[in-house]
């Protein structure tokens, strides 16, 4: 489908909507003035191209060590050193699904940040699932609306919007249409900063998607597209297992310097419910977390998998004694290697489950890196637990996914081989 819109007519539209907010967003006005008389400096990435008819490895040294200062931007969103929210004591608290959720932290952004809109095919009346209900009526028709029905025209104004200072919320109305903003993802999005040496970037964007089986989705509107977008540096991929972890990655995401996909699993709208602290709390971006302590073999897993692996793990003991140490990822860009590698290094073993094809699906990295990182350690095969390589079946769905029995069975082999 081609966009009603160019990317010059979006940036002046971001513009266009950012001027109409300007009475009440009175800081953005030194910004944009600011960033209309900016002149680029010479940087020190066109200083190391210059240099390449010199000592290679002295250039792929210098070329990397500027790799990190474009990073080094990146504000406390990344503190893995940072605590866990003690939900135990951030009263009050309130019984949420994954929806209700996400709806009343995108108002405390919203309120929060005067520079943040919200918009996206039909957000403006709740979206399809009803995570921006009643926000326009909250905030105003000229910081919540409606787009064309152009998944690329949705990201390019995200990246226009955020490259003048503001926070671009987007929502792509399923992950299975993410595929036509590709372009300006990857290439305008997720290389903003590094492609001026650090000097500007889109950080203030985040691309909200459901994404996941759902029991009925069929070919295209079941699919989970992380391994795509984890391919791309400069992205930060997020997946919540569930209200209490979307809440605090949603509101870090909100702060991060770097453009975050954030992909919510749509199984768990509904079905997912939590106590959720009124008050804003958040989570570190790129920090796995351990749900279970185990000694003899490591399950990771993400998102909405969580809920099938935590079954598979509690089935494992049950039945056969075994202490499974259940990982959740969260962030699956950058993601947390240290926690899982000490934690396989503990126990010589790994089984990692996801409902996207196996074949180069994400857990293929983490399987890679664990094989480089623990190779003296390891007492069986690494094992993945995913989806078929086939389109996504509808009437073939509860034989596709990787359930509980598949899982513990998984468990159960690895264990046995170590033996």
């Amino acid at each position: 489908m081609s966009a009603p819109y160019s990317k010059h007519k979006l940036f002046l539209l971001s513009k266009r909507i950012h001027s109409r907010t300007a009475t009440t967003i009175t800081t953005r006005t030194t910004h944009i003035s600011t960033l209309s008389s900016f002149q680029p400096k010479q940087t020190n990435v066109r200083n190391v191209s210059t240099k390449t008819t010199t000592a290679s490895s002295s250039t792929a040294q210098t070329f990397l060590t500027q790799f990190d200062k474009t990073q080094s931007t990146i504000d406390t969103s990344y503190d893995r050193t940072a605590p866990e929210p003690n939900y135990q004591k951030l009263h009050p608290q309130t019984s949420l699904n994954l929806v209700s959720t996400i709806n009343t932290t995108l108002a405390q952004i919203l309120s929060s940040n005067p520079t943040s809109i919200l918009f996206g095919q039909d957000v403006a009346f709740g979206g399809v699932f009803r995570c921006s209900q009643n926000l326009k009526t909250q905030f105003g028709p000229h910081r919540v609306f409606n787009t064309p029905l152009s998944e690329n025209g949705i990201a390019g104004m995200a990246v226009g919007y955020a490259s003048m200072g503001g926070l671009a919320l987007a929502e792509i109305q399923f992950a299975d249409y993410i595929f036509p903003a590709i372009d300006q993802i990857v290439n305008e999005m997720a290389k903003f900063r590094y492609r001026s040496g650090g000097q500007w970037d889109c950080g203030g964007v985040i691309v909200r998607s459901p994404c996941g089986a759902v029991g009925h989705g069929g070919h295209y509107h079941s699919q989970s597209p992380e391994a795509y977008l984890t391919h791309t540096p400069g992205l930060c991929v997020v997946m919540p297992r569930g209200p209490r972890s979307a809440k605090g990655l949603l509101l870090s995401a909100a702060k991060c310097k770097d453009p975050v996909i954030f992909l919510e699993p749509k199984i768990l709208y509904r079905s997912a419910v939590e106590d959720v602290p009124d008050e804003p709390y958040t989570i570190p971006l790129g920090k796995a977390e351990i749900l279970r302590t185990g000694s003899d073999v490591t399950v990771v897993g993400w998102g909405g998998q969580l809920r099938v692996l935590e079954k598979a793990c509690q089935l494992a003991f049950d039945q056969f004694g075994i202490e499974c140490e259940l990982i959740d990822l969260r962030t699956l860009l950058p993601w947390d290697t240290e926690t899982v590698v000490e934690s396989v290094n503990k126990t010589g073993k790994l089984v990692v489950s996801h409902e996207a094809p196996i074949t180069c699906g994400f857990g293929a990295e983490v399987v890679s890196r664990v094989q480089e990182e623990c190779f003296l350690s390891l007492e069986a095969p690494l094992k993945r637990v995913c989806g078929y390589d086939t389109p996504f079946p509808l009437v073939f769905e509860k034989y596709y996914v990787p359930d509980e029995l598949k899982n513990l069975e998984a468990i159960k082999e690895v264990v046995e081989y170590a033996r």
